[in-house]
Order: structure tokens, then sequence, then C-alpha cells
């Protein structure tokens, strides 16, 4: 059964960091659309993601992470080149793409040697972040090929069952998706426009 419980009550996060560390997947409010997420150094919890989503294999899952700091625990390469850019852009809906950390379980990255990541700018995610110390693998909360659900309500009917628990932030629209930026690149290229334009001077090799 899956329970829906207020996101804005610390209690809820303990539970959900609880849940979290035992293994278990959680459905949480970002900054964009509800997702669904799992710690990123347990693959047999990111394994859980794809199984509640039916999400194909061969795609990649997102990772959030607290704070700039916390880059060195997914990524092997951060150039110092690239911070004020992340200053400037982080938290919110820019994701990066950056040489993958050896130890990420290869199942996040889909085995590839590039990560995506960026700090969601929405409390309730932050907050567990923060209460975790952990990176979390996180994509949306839908059943692959279906749209993203807005409410907790329309998460709860179509991942019932799926997943043990959703924090509910009340109605999140989704609206404008984060755009990806390949840093591995030279130079660096959006691979997808979203909500955050980024600068020319940040396109140059």
């Amino acid at each position: 059964m899956t329970k829906l419980i207020p996101a804005n009550d610390p209690h809820s996060l303990v539970l959900a960091a609880k849940l979290l560390r035992q293994g278990e997947v959680v459905t949480m409010p970002t900054d964009t659309v509800y997702g669904v997420g799992a710690l990123a150094f347990n693959a047999e919890a990111v394994a859980k993601i794809y199984a509640v989503k039916e999400r194909p294999a061969d795609k990649a899952i997102p990772v959030f992470v607290a704070s700039v700091d916390a880059l060195g625990r997914v990524c092997s390469d951060v150039s110092p080149d690239i911070l004020p850019l992340l200053e400037q852009c982080w938290p919110g809906a820019l994701t990066i793409i950056l040489p993958a950390s050896p130890a990420l379980p290869g199942i996040v990255t889909n085995y590839s040697a590039t990560v995506a990541v960026r700090i969601p700018n929405h409390p309730v995610a932050l907050n567990l972040l923060a209460l975790l110390k952990e990176p979390l693998a996180v994509t949306s909360a839908n059943l692959s090929g279906q749209p993203p659900p807005s409410t907790p309500a329309e998460i709860k009917t179509q991942l019932e069952g799926r997943v043990p628990l959703i924090l509910d932030d009340g109605p999140r629209p989704g609206g404008i998706p984060s755009t990806i930026l390949d840093l591995t690149q030279s130079p660096p290229k959006i691979l997808r426009q979203g909500a955050v334009q980024i600068a020319s001077r940040w396109l140059k090799a």
C-alpha cells in the first residue's frame, strides 16, 4: 500500500529518509515535476526505480546533489572554470553532464562514462538531501511513456503499491523542464533548452 503524507511535516522527511536508507524508493516534489528517487549509490534501490516506472534499461537517471561541494561524490572531474556558472544557476533547473565517478553504480548512468546532475530548487528535495547527506537518483514519478501526474492523488492512482511513500506538496503543474548542458564536450553543448538560459560565453571552447 502506498502512503501519502504531508511533505512539510518534519516527521515526513524523517520517515522518507528512513525508507531511502533501507533501500526503498520515495516520491517527492521537485522544482519541475514530482520525482521518484532512491539513494544513488544503492544499485538495488535504483533498480527499483526502473521497475516502478517500467522504465527502459537504456535510459540513465539524473542525480540530485545537495551542494556544489557534493559534486565530487558523483563526478570524477569538476573543473573550477564551471563554478561561476553553477553558483549562478543552482539551485535551479540546470542539469549538467560531467564525467561520472567510477564509484557511481553503472545502473544510474546506463553504464556510460557520464552522469547528469543538478541541485533542485525545492525545499522538500533540498531538506531531504541535507538529511540524508547522500545524492539521490531521481526521475519523474510516472509510468514510462505516460505524462507525469500533476497531483499526488494522480501519482497514487498511477503508482499505487509500487512506491511505499509519496510526500504530498500539493499540485505540481510541471511546466518547463530543466536545461541540459553537456560539459564533457568542447565547446559545451545544450542538449535540451529548458527553463535556464545559458549565456553564450559558456558555450565557447
